[in-house]
């Protein structure tokens, strides 16, 4: 079924290599830069994207990363105007629109974009390669907690995207779960059960993050994510 009900978003297509960052000799793939030719996307990504730290990011749950560029404009309001934040880019997405944001997307939530069908598959968990990025020290920790994160999917039928193709929605799986939900309840209202059983069981989602839920229901704990937001790990 087709759901969205005006004219899909155009979107910005981005890659990059990989590269020291900014005043350190860590490898980074976070820089993207916009592309104007169309690239094939696989079930790990676009030709010519590449990710250094293949354990955390990449691979076939976090194929694309798709950030609004709405938030660039929050971000300047709160940081200044930023080199990181002049272009699409800044946050290490594949894909740039203005349009859906982390209150109107749902995990599972199926989009035609070119000849390729995406599937939302989770939110982009930030670590301290954004504190490099924009050369801000708690910048991770920032978009932890404004929930301004972006998201990624994961690619049902590879094909072939071009700069400024549509990213129409084709199908809504579990349309209450929408990112910002899942955001606080992992983020904000840690340990709320109800929500955490939800996410247990929300098939649709990583099973990364579904694991945090799992694991906090077992547990009765929350998890420290100090070492992958100040990079001490």
């Amino acid at each position: 079924m087709n759901t969205a009900t005006a004219l899909p978003p155009q979107i910005t297509l981005l890659t990059g290599r990989i590269a020291p960052l900014s005043d350190s000799d860590k490898p980074s793939g976070i820089v993207k830069t916009p592309v104007d030719r169309p690239l094939s996307l696989g079930p790990e990504g676009f030709t010519g994207d590449e990710q250094a730290d293949r354990r955390v990011h990449g691979g076939v749950e976090k194929a694309v990363h798709h950030y609004d560029f709405g938030h660039y404009a929050a971000w300047r309001n709160e940081l200044g105007p930023l080199p990181a934040l002049s272009a699409p880019g800044g946050f290490g997405e594949n894909i740039s629109t203005s349009g859906p944001t982390e209150t109107t997307v749902a995990v599972g939530d199926i989009f035609r974009l070119g000849t390729a069908l995406l599937q939302v598959s989770q939110g982009r968990q930030p670590c301290w390669k954004l504190n490099k990025r924009f050369e801000v020290p708690d910048m991770a920790r920032r978009v932890q907690q404004t929930g301004r994160s972006g998201w990624y999917y994961r690619v049902l039928q590879p094909g072939t995207v071009a700069p400024g193709d549509r990213l129409e929605l084709i199908d809504r799986l579990a349309p209450e779960w929408t990112l910002h939900r899942l955001w606080h309840a992992l983020y904000v209202d840690r340990m709320n059960l109800p929500e955490l059983q939800g996410i247990a069981a929300l098939d649709v989602l990583a099973e990364g993050w579904r694991k945090y839920a799992i694991r906090r229901l077992e547990s009765r704990q929350v998890e420290d994510w100090s070492k992958r937001l100040n990079g001490s790990a």
